[in-house]
């Protein structure tokens, strides 16, 4: 059985995408969250001019993590954000596979899996964070 990441590594990294032909880290999720759950995430279209708002995204990302729908998080689970640092700013996220590895896209390059664990990824992680929906539809 092929485990439910396989079908996004590979997707290209597109500013402004959210589906299998492109996407950005927050698209990304999107598209899994929607795909694999049945969930629907904001998409922020028209928050911000481009990727390189590093301030603007960084607001966009803790006003998320906020919403009483996420809940910070000690031990990682499958289908958990997690929230990087990219220069000054968390602007960046990924989508927990296990308890070590997260599948993310980043800006010239693909979606891949990647260990959060050890560096550099572990040095720039501030936070892991659950859906309130995610409990009832994925199995331990």
């Amino acid at each position: 059985m092929t485990h439910w990441s396989a079908s996004y590594i590979g997707i290209p990294h597109a500013e402004f995408g959210y589906g299998p032909d492109g996407a950005h880290c927050w698209g990304l999720a999107v598209l899994v969250y929607g795909r694999e759950l049945g969930i629907t995430l904001p998409t922020y279209v028209g928050c911000y001019a481009s990727l390189a708002e590093r301030r603007e995204i960084a607001a966009l990302v803790e006003g998320e993590s906020a919403d009483p729908v996420w809940s910070l998080v000690a031990e990682p689970r499958p289908f958990d954000i997690a929230v990087f640092r990219m220069g000054r700013y968390a602007t960046h996220v990924g989508v927990v596979v296990n308890e070590t590895l997260v599948l993310h896209v980043q800006a010239s390059d693909q979606a891949k899996i990647q260990n959060f664990s050890v560096a550099p990824l572990k040095d720039r992680l501030t936070g892991l964070y659950r859906h309130c929906d995610t409990a009832s539809r994925v199995a331990r």
